[in-house]
């Protein structure tokens, strides 16, 4: 083993610990061990930014950003507002969502379908009395397996197809991935519709929801003769912080004066109106001497009024407020929210909830600001679980949203333009017609994926020119020696899914394409099928919530643990490797 590979085995090992320990997300650890491996010279300077620039990075950004096209012209509020009804049956709604789920993915990013997607289910399943962890679970795999079926569905797609040009002079077209990727994920779409769903066990306790927080809300008076008057209600925060309330405003006359009573001088009479539980409230009651107002409020829509909106929110892995406590974002004085609880696998957290860690999939219950809801979210990175509707810009544009991306897809795959061009002249499509507008181009854009990917690439490319997936592919091989063809693929499908179920997928397909590549070169055959191997077992991740950001985000509105994943997931990766491999020797002949 040379010098150059062991530098780089080591920083693949150290991407590979670090991604596992989830302390720093993923795109900070990627740039990082790109940082070092120019520093040591094992990625060549010239190469360096190379995967800023590669085909696979741009299609990732511009496909999010055509799926936000698709979202705001209301393409995707059009399918779902016709085919949604509440009044079928479970098994008739699970398999409607994930038909839905599975064609949106398999055209648009499919976290983007499932984040459009689980607000309607959420609230059909509320409209139908019964809990979302019956069905956010199948709708989250349904996105995840549509995304295999096409280039454009998933990163390890585009990724795999990428490494094919670079390695081999010619890319996977458009629809290549389709009668492998495209009938595996029927196989699993049927298996979630009429079995699947049936293996989840269901939670004790659901989502934290806005009935629960009716007897947390009151408000307290401040008597005339309080040593209070005189001073801010600001003062009174420390106080608060101590008792575990939270301090949403100030009536005064009648007129409310959420979010902008902070610097308000208290006055006899005045009425605080405080979140909390009731031993909380009574707390701070007796430590500030004040006194219940007349007609105590125990019902939260009185209690806000017209001046405060429930907001339910989901945190992604690479959420702002991810690993850190509600004060220490500032939520309460930099975005007026108050958070009222947390849903937390199945676990509702309302105690000291403002210094509890928010961590990735958690369901958060907040108190804004009237209309203030979307920036809010925005702010901390969450994703709104409330039905609000799709900003749609103009009713009229959907068909002229939707065509364009047609001929653009049928354009690529007829080869008559390359696919990121195709995609280039769509995004430039809805800025003139003004379905995407200028001001939020970028923010559709998921930064933290395309550092992942301009990070990860040259680093794979160091590796393979060292030789070091020469190494891998070669200990594979030893290790297959004398199997058949399908065992072979069975071995490369397992050693990918495992790690795909634990690191994040991209990085997975980044490492594995050229194993299986040289798999295919020390064999002396075509090395399709294995890229094909790859492409579906670094798509599946269903065993655990962190091996796929979809998995991620219905932890908390699910009301789902860590180890409710596998039971439908082991099952349904068994089936995948089943169905995928012969179907790759059929249509990807060795």
């Amino acid at each position: 083993m040379t010098t150059d590979q062991m530098i780089l085995f080591a920083l693949f090992f150290a991407v590979f610990a670090l991604l596992l320990w989830g302390r720093f997300r993923y795109d900070v650890i990627a740039f990082s061990a790109l940082m070092v491996g120019a520093a040591t010279g094992v990625v060549p300077y010239e190469e360096v930014f190379s995967g800023f620039g590669h085909e696979a990075t741009l299609i990732v950004a511009l496909v999010l950003v055509v799926s936000a096209g698709l979202v705001r012209s209301g393409a995707v509020h059009l399918i779902t507002r016709t085919l949604v009804d509440s009044s079928r049956n479970l098994g008739a709604h699970i398999t409607l969502m994930g038909g839905i789920g599975g064609v949106l993915s398999a055209f648009m990013n499919n976290v983007a379908a499932l984040a459009l997607l689980m607000p309607v289910d959420i609230q059909t399943a509320r409209k139908a009395g019964r809990g979302p962890g019956l069905s956010l679970m199948p709708l989250s795999f349904a996105t995840i397996l549509g995304g295999m079926a096409t280039l454009i569905g998933t990163p390890p797609n585009i990724i795999i197809a990428g490494i094919r040009s670079d390695s081999l002079g010619e890319s996977f077209s458009m629809f290549d991935f389709a009668p492998v990727g495209g009938l595996t994920a029927l196989a699993g779409l049927v298996f979630v519709a009429l079995v699947g769903w049936r293996l989840i066990p269901q939670p004790e306790d659901g989502p934290m929801t806005e009935k629960e927080l009716a007897q947390y809300v009151a408000e307290l008076t401040v008597p005339a003769d309080s040593k209070w008057i005189g001073r801010r209600v600001s003062e009174t925060y420390d106080d608060a912080e101590k008792a575990d309330v939270a301090v949403l405003g100030l009536i005064r006359g009648g007129q409310r004066l959420y979010g902008r009573s902070r610097n308000v001088m208290l006055e006899a009479g005045d009425a605080l109106v405080l979140e909390g539980l009731p031993e909380a409230l009574d707390e701070f009651r007796t430590a500030l001497n004040l006194a219940i107002a007349d007609g105590q409020r125990e019902e939260l829509l009185k209690a806000s009024g017209d001046g405060l909106d429930v907001l339910e929110v989901v945190v992604p892995r690479d959420a702002a407020i991810a690993g850190k406590t509600a004060m220490a974002v500032g939520l309460s004085w930099r975005h007026r929210a108050v958070l009222m609880g947390i849903s937390r696998q199945g676990r509702q957290i309302t105690r000291q909830v403002r210094r509890t860690q928010i961590q990735p999939g958690d369901q958060l219950l907040l108190l804004v600001p009237k209309d203030t809801g979307g920036q809010v979210a925005d702010a901390i990175g969450a994703l709104t679980l409330a039905d609000r509707g799709l900003a749609v810009t103009e009713n009229t544009k959907t068909w002229a949203a939707i065509g364009l991306f047609a001929g653009a897809v049928a354009a690529a795959s007829f080869g008559l333009v390359h696919l990121p061009i195709a995609l280039g002249f769509v995004v430039i499509g809805y800025l003139l017609m003004r379905i995407v507008p200028l001001q939020e181009l970028y923010e559709h854009i998921e930064w933290p994926v395309v550092v992942l990917l301009g990070s990860m690439i040259p680093l794979g490319a160091a590796l393979e020119s060292s030789g070091g997936t020469e190494l891998i592919a070669n200990g594979l091989v030893d290790l297959t020696q004398g199997w058949p063809a399908w065992a072979v693929l069975t071995a490369l499908m397992v050693v990918t899914m495992t790690l795909s179920d634990v690191l994040n997928n991209t990085a997975t397909a980044i490492v594995a394409a050229p194993i299986g590549i040289s798999m295919a070169q020390t064999y002396g055959v075509s090395p399709d099928p294995f890229l094909m191997a790859v492409a579906v077992a670094a798509s599946s991740a269903f065993l655990t919530p962190i091996g796929h950001k979809n998995n991620t985000l219905i932890l908390g509105p699910g009301g789902y643990r860590f180890g409710d994943y596998w039971r439908m997931g082991l099952p349904l990766e068994i089936l995948v490797v089943a169905v995928s491999i012969p179907l790759i020797l059929v249509f990807w002949p060795l």
